[in-house]
C-alpha cells in the first residue's frame, strides 16, 4: 500500500481494482470445468443460452420465466469458448470477479479508506457463496454484480451535492440487474425508498437539533435534485436499459416484449413448484438453516465430488451481530453509514417477505450476504478498535473458507470422513 500513496487517488483505485479482479478471476477459474456435465440449474440456463446462439425463431423459447441478459452473456461465453464446461461457466467466473471488485468500490465509497475497502472485498470473497455461484452457470451472480455496482454508484452519489450522475449510473446498473433476474429490482427499490424518505422529510422541513455532517438526513441534502431527476434516474433509465435487453429476442415489437413480461410474472407467481428438498424460508437464510446441494457425486468407495451452497458460518453468524450494531448506530447516533448498510442489506432480503412466491432457496440471500461484509468492516473499525482486529477477522474467515473448500469446489474432491466432519448439523445434509 505504501508504494501506491504517491499515485493519484483514481490511479490507486484502478490499480487495486485490477489486482482484486485478477486474483479473484484466477481463483474462481481454477478447476471450473469440473464437473464436465451440467449440474443443478445449469440444466435450465445452458440450453436456453444455446438456443440464443441457434437463432431458431420457430422453436418454443426455453426458460421464459427469467429475463434474457444473463443467458445472453452465457451464450456469448459459449460462442467464444465453445459448448464446453468452460464455455458454460466462464461468464459466471468473469462476473464473480467483478462482484468482488464492486464490493471493493462500495467499501471505498462508504469508508473512503483503501484498507477497509480491501478487507470488505476479502470477506465477501471468503463468504463461500460468491465462490460457489461464480463457478456455476446460473443467473444469480450476474444480478448480484450489477446490483453491487448500482449500490456503489448510489453510495457515491449519496454524499454529493449534485448526485444526478451517480444516481443515473445506479439506475443504469439496476436496469441491467433486473434484466438478469427480477430480484435485481430489489436494489432499485431500496434506492428509491431512501431518496423518497429524504425528500419527504425535507418537505416536512424536519431538522435535527444537534445536527452534524455524519447525519443520514440533512435539510440541505441534494438541493438541485428534482422530481424529474428522480424519474429519469430511477424509472426511465432502468426501464430503457431493461427493455433494450429484450430487443435481440423480440425485435422492436412492443406487444411481444410486453407478453414476455407477462410470462415472467405468471411463471414466478403462479407456476412455482410446491416443494423442493432444499427449499427454505427467507427468515432462516441468515442462520444457514438449510443449504443447497448443487452436486454430490460418489467417485469411489470413500471419495466424493461435492458442491454445496452453504455460506461460511464464520462470516454469516457474526454478520448478524454487525447488523444489530448498525441498527443501534442508526437509531442512537443517526449514522449515515449505518443507515446505508442497513438499507442495502435488508432491502434485497426482506423484499422476499412481500412476494407471493412460495419457493425459496438460500442463494436468494446472496446479495445481502455479500453486501453484509461491509457491515462487518464497519463494526470492526468502529470506535477505538485496534487495526489488527479487522485483519485478524479476515484471517479467521479465510481459514473457514479453506476448511470448506472440499465441499465448495468439485475439482478438489473430499472423503466421506471430511464431509461428515464438515456437516455440523443434520439439516445441512
Amino acid at each position: 500500500m505504501n508504494t501506491l500513496r504517491g499515485l493519484p487517488p483514481f490511479l490507486q483505485t484502478a490499480l487495486l481494482a485490477a489486482v482484486i479482479f485478477a486474483v479473484s478471476h484466477f481463483a474462481f477459474l481454477a478447476g471450473v470445468a469440473t464437473p464436465d456435465n451440467l449440474y443443478f440449474d445449469e440444466v435450465h440456463y445452458v440450453p436456453a443460452a444455446r438456443q440464443m446462439l441457434g437463432a431458431d425463431a420457430s422453436a418454443p423459447q426455453l426458460n421464459p420465466m427469467h429475463p434474457p441478459l444473463a443467458k445472453q452473456l452465457m451464450a456469448l461465453s459459449i460462442d467464444v469458448f465453445g459448448d464446453t464446461p468452460l464455455g458454460w461457466r466462464y461468464a459466471s467466473v468473469l462476473f464473480g470477479a467483478l462482484a468482488i471488485v464492486a464490493v471493493y468500490l462500495c467499501g471505498l465509497a462508504l469508508f473512503g479508506v483503501q484498507s477497509a475497502a480491501i478487507a470488505a472485498a476479502m470477506i465477501a470473497f471468503f463468504n463461500q457463496m460468491v465462490f460457489v455461484q461464480s463457478r456455476i452457470a446460473m443467473l444469480d451472480i450476474f444480478a448480484l454484480t450489477f446490483g453491487l455496482f448500482a449500490t456503489g454508484a448510489f453510495l457515491r452519489g449519496f454524499v454529493q451535492r449534485r448526485p444526478q450522475l451517480w444516481f443515473g449510473l445506479a439506475g443504469f446498473a439496476c436496469g441491467l440487474a433486473a434484466a438478469c433476474k427480477w430480484s435485481g429490482l430489489f436494489v432499485l427499490a431500496t434506492c428509491m425508498v431512501i431518496v423518497a424518505t429524504v425528500r419527504l422529510l425535507q418537505t416536512w422541513r424536519v431538522r435535527f437539533l444537534d445536527a452534524n455532517e455524519r447525519d443520514w438526513y440533512r435539510p440541505d441534502l441534494w438541493p438541485d435534485f428534482k422530481a424529474t431527476h428522480f424519474a429519469l434516474c430511477f424509472l426511465l433509465i432502468p426501464a430503457a436499459v431493461y427493455f433494450a435487453t429484450f430487443v435481440p429476442l423480440h425485435g422492436f415489437s412492443m406487444p411481444d416484449i410486453l407478453e414476455a413480461q407477462r410470462r415472467i410474472f405468471d411463471d414466478n407467481t403462479t407456476a412455482a413448484i410446491a416443494g423442493h428438498i432444499y427449499m427454505s424460508a427467507w427468515p432462516t437464510w441468515p442462520f444457514l438453516v438449510r443449504p443447497v446441494w448443487f452436486l454430490f457425486d460418489k467417485i469411489d468407495e470413500d471419495e466424493i465430488a461435492a458442491v454445496v451452497l452453504l455460506g461460511n458460518p464464520l462470516v454469516f453468524w457474526p454478520m448478524l451481530a454487525a447488523i444489530a450494531v448498525c441498527l443501534r448506530d442508526f437509531v442512537v447516533t443517526r449514522q449515515r453509514d449505518a443507515l446505508l448498510l442497513l438499507a442495502f442489506y435488508s432491502g434485497p432480503w426482506l423484499a422476499w417477505a412481500l412476494l407471493p412466491r412460495t419457493l425459496g432457496f438460500l442463494y436468494y440471500y446472496l446479495p445481502s450476504a455479500t453486501f453484509g461484509s461491509l457491515a462487518l468492516v464497519y463494526v470492526l473499525r468502529r470506535g477505538n478498535n485496534p487495526r489488527w482486529l479487522l485483519w485478524g477477522f479476515v484471517a479467521v474467515v479465510c481459514a473457514g473458507f479453506a476448511a470448506m473448500l472440499p465441499i465448495s469446489a468439485a475439482a478438489v474432491g473430499t472423503s466421506m470422513e471430511t464431509f461428515t466432519r464438515l456437516m455440523i448439523f443434520q439439516n445441512w445434509i
